[in-house]
């Protein structure tokens, strides 16, 4: 007898091209490339939530177009096929994009919360729950962060949340040594804070936690922007190699003199060339572990980090590789998917939601130390986990 492939619920914020929805959920319907094959994935996408209909929609397109698919009005109508109970074997709760509010502090307020507690409270009244995919970082506060994790111990359900950094390519194809004695990290990436900021938070997050002794939380968050951050970097509050190895590695590092390509910017250049205010996160681990993750639009177009580590005389450094033009083929979409898949099929989560949770508070300390202009005590960033030796990257 043929087991029943495993069914999706999808509830998303907006499905337009290039958003989340779109990238994620069109891959699971329709397939993708793995390796030197095309991908269709054992499950089937058969619901979907979609909160705000633009212009540029295509829910309705896609829902003509697959004929397992319906639109629901409400979430609680996704998760049960219009029943009293739940009848799909896997959610996936995408809330980026769409028209949102913005709070004082510049975070948008997306409702990854509200679309989980809604999931939450139909897997309550029908007495069993399924594995939970959430988007990006769990929610612009920090309680309800919390208690989303909670809820998934509480209700027994495998969680995955976070982007695609971790996952997706390496340039070279490494890992931090499992186990390795670690001193001080930076990440080098791009953007703004509240959306980009945790796609450079991750990528250091999933180097460091595999250091000795396993992730042990944060004691402190400082963030600057502006002059403050090159009046920082002129005092040495990171290892200047460290610095240097992440624009060194990157793909797009801008050259401050057009008319030579191959030229590395001088300190007094460096401000010339961020298109933007820079942006720093100062992070103190409560292990001693030093780490500074700048948001440096225009210096660079790409994300890299390096690493200093007590038994290397030079740093460990790399790429995280998203791929030429990645904003109109965003192929590092397929490794996601992956993951999400066995999620769904298998339970199987590939980090602990722990490291999400951890990325989604430093994320929202950063902001807040902004805001307020001063360094913020993270007491409520204990976050204690352990990694799998293996690592969980898109190697092929």
């Amino acid at each position: 007898m043929a087991t029943r492939r495993p069914r999706v619920a999808a509830l998303v914020t907006e499905y337009r091209k290039y958003s989340h929805g779109q990238n994620i959920v069109d891959r699971l319907m329709g397939g993708y490339g793995w390796g030197t094959r095309w991908h269709h994935p054992e499950l089937d996408v058969v619901s979907l939530y979609v909160d705000q209909f633009p212009e540029s929609d295509l829910s309705r397109e896609r829902e003509a177009r697959h004929e397992d698919l319906r639109i629901y009005p409400t979430i609680a109508e996704a998760l049960t096929l219009g029943g009293s109970k739940l009848d799909v074997d896997g959610v996936l709760l995408i809330a980026e994009h769409g028209v949102y509010p913005k709070n004082e502090q510049g975070q948008t307020l997306y409702p990854r919360y509200e679309f989980f507690q809604q999931t939450a409270d139909v897997f309550r009244s029908s007495g069993r729950s399924v594995p939970v995919f959430c988007d990006k970082h769990l929610s612009w506060n920090w309680e309800w962060a919390q208690e989303m994790v909670a809820i998934s111990g509480e209700l027994g359900f495998p969680m995955m949340a976070g982007s695609s950094l971790p996952i997706s390519r390496r340039v070279p194809s490494i890992d931090l040594p499992w186990g390795a004695e670690t001193e001080e990290i930076v990440g080098v990436g791009v953007g703004g804070i509240d959306s980009y900021d945790i796609h450079t938070l991750e990528a250091m997050q999933c180097l460091v936690e595999r250091r000795q002794g396993g992730e042990t939380g944060v004691s402190s968050v400082h963030a600057m922007r502006g002059d403050s951050v090159w009046q920082a970097l002129d005092e040495g509050a990171w290892d200047p190699a460290l610095f240097e190895a992440c624009l060194c590695r990157s793909f797009s590092l801008e050259p401050a003199d057009e008319s030579h390509r191959h030229t590395y910017p001088t300190r007094e250049q460096l401000p010339q060339l961020v298109r933007s205010e820079p942006v720093a996160y100062r992070i103190e681990y409560t292990d001693g572990l030093k780490g500074t993750m700048f948001l440096v639009e225009g210096l660079v177009r790409d994300i890299t980090a390096a690493v200093r580590l007590a038994e290397r005389q030079d740093p460990l450094s790399l790429l995280f590789y998203l791929g030429a033009g990645h904003e109109m083929q965003p192929n590092f979409f397929n490794p996601m998917c992956h993951h999400i898949e066995n999620l769904i099929v298998h339970g199987t989560p590939p980090f602990p939601i722990e490291r999400t949770l951890l990325t989604t508070g430093l994320g929202i300390a950063g902001v807040t130390s902004l805001w307020r202009e001063e360094k913020l005590a993270t007491p409520h960033l204990d976050i204690h986990y352990l990694v799998d030796p293996s690592s969980t990257f898109r190697r092929v």
